[in-house]
């Protein structure tokens, strides 16, 4: 009997050695002052910045869900990595905490270097746009756990707050504005319900033509990045909901304390194309539990400071803060 290597149970050392070659550009790109040592170490290594009186390490790590098999069937991998670096410096920033750097795991039934490095060019061009450095990752070749060429990716970032700033809870006050700051589109929440509308319900097909360019177009639009809206803002921000899966209407409870009850005004929401035409087929209540509908991120601010909040973000006032029972109004 024949000696059989690694390679023949299928994975193939020299197409990963490949691929880490080719992304060391990219991820040098994020790198800043505070990193330390470059890359091929066992860890990364990130020097806490000074100037804080109580520092608060923070956490966030997240994927990109069923929006990866849409990357897949069109071929496209510059995108997704862009969606795994916002889904975790977006939730970074909800607790006050300013991205350092960040982390990936890459996992594949059959690591293609091409389709790997334009993964990781997404992650760093994200990186860059958040302002965080991409420090260290892990590609996972693994025949037998993913079909072909599936992939799956993970997100881990790490921010850094002061501790007086994070309870941004007690900040949220009757009187206050609601300011909603546009999303880039579907972002990375519901797309088993998308895939399940488009192509199970309605039989389209990725190149069909939606608002005058191909649908995948569209739905591969990545997830906006609040890093630099959150930084310009930081002093006059009372509280920030990250609007993922569960819409506004999970989301924005979450920083709202007892005895206050958000109200929003539908008409005053910028809804998206995308999601106009999606409501055709799904009841709105559902929509609005699902879906970002248009707003990304949520701020909580004092009038006095509402115009100057929209003017450095795009955003726009959508409702107001109320004493009531704990919830939020959609009028």
């Amino acid at each position: 009997m024949a000696n059989i290597s690694y390679k023949d149970a299928g994975v193939d050392i020299d197409a990963g050695n490949e691929f880490v070659e080719d992304i060391k550009a990219d991820v040098k790109s994020t790198f800043d002052n505070n990193v330390i040592g470059g890359i091929g170490s066992f860890a990364g290594a990130y020097a806490l910045p000074s100037g804080y009186k109580e520092p608060v390490l923070l956490s966030a790590t997240d994927g990109v869900g069923t929006k990866l098999k849409l990357a897949i069937d069109s071929n496209r991998f510059d995108t997704v990595g862009i969606d795994l670096v916002a889904m975790c410096v977006n939730d970074l920033i909800c607790n006050f905490g300013t991205p350092m750097f960040f982390l990936d795991y890459y996992a594949t039934g059959h690591l293609v270097p091409s389709h790997a490095k334009a993964v990781v060019s997404g992650i760093a061009k994200g990186c860059r746009e958040a302002e965080c450095a991409l420090i260290g990752g892990e590609t996972a070749e693994m025949p037998g756990m993913y079909n072909n060429d599936d992939f799956d990716l993970a997100g881990f970032a790490v921010g850094i707050a002061e501790k007086s700033q994070m309870d941004t809870v007690s900040n949220v006050k009757a009187g206050q504005v609601i300011i909603a700051l546009p999303s880039s589109g579907i972002h990375s929440n519901g797309y088993s319900l998308v895939r399940k509308l488009f192509f199970d319900k309605l039989n389209m097909k990725l190149d069909d033509e939606f608002e005058g360019k191909p649908l995948i177009d569209t739905l591969l639009t990545p997830t906006k990045i609040y890093v630099k809206e959150f930084k310009a803002n930081r002093d006059k921000i009372k509280a920030l909901a990250h609007i993922t899966g569960g819409g506004i209407v999970e989301n924005l409870p979450r920083v709202l304390p007892e005895g206050i009850k958000a109200r929003i005004q539908k008409d005053k929401i910028k809804i998206l194309p995308i999601f106009e035409f999606m409501s055709k087929y799904i009841d709105q209540e559902e929509m609005f539990r699902t879906f970002n509908m248009g707003v990304g991120m949520i701020v909580i601010a004092d009038k006095k400071d509402a115009e100057a909040i929209c003017t450095n973000s795009h955003g726009y006032i959508i409702g107001e803060i109320l004493n009531g029972t704990k919830s939020v109004e959609l009028i």
